[in-house]
């Protein structure tokens, strides 16, 4: 039991690692082509304090956009946002709290934008946690799975009026889910989502980032179905020298720190799908693909299991208290 889920999932997501490195030691890392100005559309970029969404957010700005950096450190999130319009950016930047671990947190900050009256043309679901040691959200949830998954899931379906309503034909409104390679090797048991049976952080991480694809592909499906001008897409940005890598072992820490030097990606250079992704007229309509270095590609063959996608749609559903539409 220990061997099958505890050594194997942590052996499967460092052969994706090394797989991931190999492929940027030969390839260089995408390059933004021009974007068009975005003057008057709003965003927002979950965990857009630092690294990657903090990039996300400054690129945004910098094409006029008035972006929300949502995240849980408020100290951080005002200087960043600081930081960005300091830059004298045609767009600007506020942050907003939002515990993505609390329910309760996404509701309020949920609640308080819809106040505002304000549209939305871009939601990037960005924040994310990686290979933590055990823990629950204050809900109850395995911390992968509730920070990484189940709060964008539930953020973006409380948002997803409001973004029906901000897509118009020809423009649609557009949704951004950062995924990993790392879901490759995910395996996801709808009956223990909390990973409680055997713990594993890798395996745990795993899951949570084939939850996001799984969770893109059927919210495309119905936002097809019902007529509705959002795309809704996944990104792997690829192994991107960041915060996120903090919780590593301490072996893998020192073997990380040469690697990383060498051979990771930037966090500019990580958010370039992303920021592609929400703004490129090339994707002007196109939902339901997994992006990776700027180019569509295959997922997961589990990703694309429409059983798994419509269980997991409803057991979300059901542990976050929404009605499943």
């Amino acid at each position: 039991m220990w061997l099958q889920a505890v050594l194997l999932p942590c052996i499967r997501l460092y052969l994706c690692g090394v797989k991931v490195l190999l492929y940027q030691l030969f390839n260089r890392a995408f390059a933004l082509p021009d974007l068009l100005k975005q003057n008057g559309k709003v965003a927002i970029v979950t965990g857009g304090t630092r690294g990657i969404g903090f990039e996300t957010a400054k690129h945004l700005a910098s094409l006029g956009m008035h972006v929300v950096i949502a995240g849980n450190e408020s100290e951080e999130g005002s200087a960043a946002a600081r930081k960005i319009n300091e830059q004298g950016n045609e767009g600007k930047a506020e942050y907003v709290f939002l515990d993505l671990t609390s329910l309760k947190s996404v509701r309020q900050f949920v609640h308080a934008f819809q106040d505002r009256g304000l549209s939305l043309h871009v939601l990037v679901n960005n924040a994310g946690t990686m290979l933590v040691s055990e823990k629950q959200t204050e809900d109850g949830f395995e911390l992968h799975f509730g920070l990484n998954y189940l709060g964008h899931f539930l953020l973006t379906n409380m948002l997803l009026d409001l973004l029906k309503r901000s897509g118009k034909h020809g423009c649609c409104s557009r949704i951004v889910n950062m995924s990993s390679a790392t879901h490759f090797s995910g395996v996801l048991d709808i009956s223990d989502l909390n990973r409680r049976i055997c713990y594993s952080s890798h395996g745990a991480y795993s899951q949570s980032k084939l939850a996001l694809v799984l969770f893109t592909y059927y919210l495309q499906e119905c936002m097809t179905a019902g007529g509705f001008s959002v795309t809704v897409n996944a990104v792997d940005p690829g192994m991107v020298d960041t915060a996120l890598y903090d919780n590593l072992w301490s072996l893998a820490q020192v073997l990380k720190r040469p690697v990383a030097k060498m051979l990771f990606r930037t966090p500019a250079e990580g958010a370039s799908t992303a920021i592609y992704t929400a703004l490129a007229s090339e994707m002007e309509g196109v939902g339901g693909c997994y992006l990776y270095n700027g180019q569509k590609i295959q997922s997961s063959d589990i990703s694309y299991d429409s059983e798994l996608q419509v269980a997991l749609w409803k057991k979300s559903c059901e542990l976050v208290g929404l009605q499943d539409a």
